[in-house]
């Protein structure tokens, strides 16, 4: 079996196996959509050749500000081969071409409400995670995928807050300080990866690369101490505008602050002209999916995250 990134004369079979939807989410609109983007590319894109045939595809996806992937979007095979197996190959030889100063690389996996009671749906994606596992992406996080549009009705904004735009450094140390107690676990992972130092650096980074605007990005403080609360990053990705970011600090905690944040960037993205923003977050992240129903966003789906497990 030989395993190497796809050309332009592969088009045509990369068109056939992604019209078998399953769990994967690149529809061929989405793929010739990002190809000419940039978030997915043919260096990015691996195939797995039996005898000059393509038998199994493994498409990865990226900001087109970098040079390297972030995570795996889909992984397809034609029927009657080993699915793990050669799924296992693909992912093992990718991950081998991710630098190793690079965020660690996930595989995202799309699934509908009430997964575990749809057998076809299972059905897919235990393969699927077992050939992650197996090329080494063992740990699973899985996140709720939270969507806002007018009808839910323009939650009001915060009247104890103030939100001001601030400087790169600025935010740095406020990435700094809502690290300590956070429960997201790509967090965690980062921490224990690079340091909180390195955490919040790869969080600035990444946020300063997406599509959203700079602008946007505010510190929030209490109005009647003056004292720094939190910060809300509006943001937008490849789909459309987005929850980037919110954190409260440690010593603020417990007094419903997430409302307030999330209020003020469902505002800000209202205000650019959003008719829809979407937001994930960790399952295990129960004040924060508490503030999301509350604010009126509404889980439509849950996003799968296979990432390297923490040591």
């Amino acid at each position: 079996m030989k395993i190497r990134t796809t050309v332009e004369s592969d088009l045509d079979t990369i068109h056939t196996l992604i019209a078998e939807q399953s769990l994967n989410t690149v529809t061929r609109q989405r793929w010739d959509e990002y190809l000419v983007s940039g978030a997915y590319r043919h260096d990015w894109t691996w195939v797995a050749e039996d005898d000059g045939k393509i038998i199994a595809l493994a498409i990865w996806w990226g900001m087109e500000q970098f040079d390297h992937p972030f995570s795996i979007d889909g992984l397809y095979a034609v029927p009657g081969v080993d699915r793990v197996a050669v799924w296992t190959d693909l992912i093992r030889h990718s991950l081998a071409t991710i630098p190793a100063e690079a965020e660690e690389p996930e595989y995202h996996i799309f699934l509908p409400n009430g997964w575990r009671d749809q057998p076809d749906v299972v059905a897919e994606l235990e393969p699927r995670l077992e050939a992650a596992a197996a090329a080494g992406l063992s740990a699973l996080t899985e996140r709720l995928r939270y969507e806002w549009t007018p009808s839910d009705g323009l939650p009001p904004r915060s009247t104890r807050l103030r939100f001001e735009p601030a400087d790169d450094e600025a935010f740095l140390e406020a990435f700094r300080r809502v690290i300590e107690g956070s429960l997201d676990a790509a967090t965690l992972r980062a921490v224990a990866r690079v340091g909180v130092e390195g955490s919040a650096k790869e969080d600035l980074e990444v946020y300063q690369s997406m599509p959203g605007e700079r602008s946007w990005w505010r510190l929030a403080y209490d109005v009647a101490s003056g004292e720094l609360v939190g910060f809300a990053l509006p943001s937008a990705n490849n789909g459309g505008p987005v929850v980037g970011y919110l954190g409260v600090l440690p010593e603020h905690r417990g007094h419903g602050y997430s409302d307030d944040l999330l209020a003020e960037i469902t505002h800000v993205l209202v205000e650019t002209g959003a008719d829809r923003i979407r937001a994930d977050t960790d399952l295990t992240n129960k004040p924060m999916t508490a503030a999301f129903e509350r604010l009126g966003y509404r889980n439509h789906a849950v996003r799968m995250v296979a990432s390297y497990p923490t040591n």
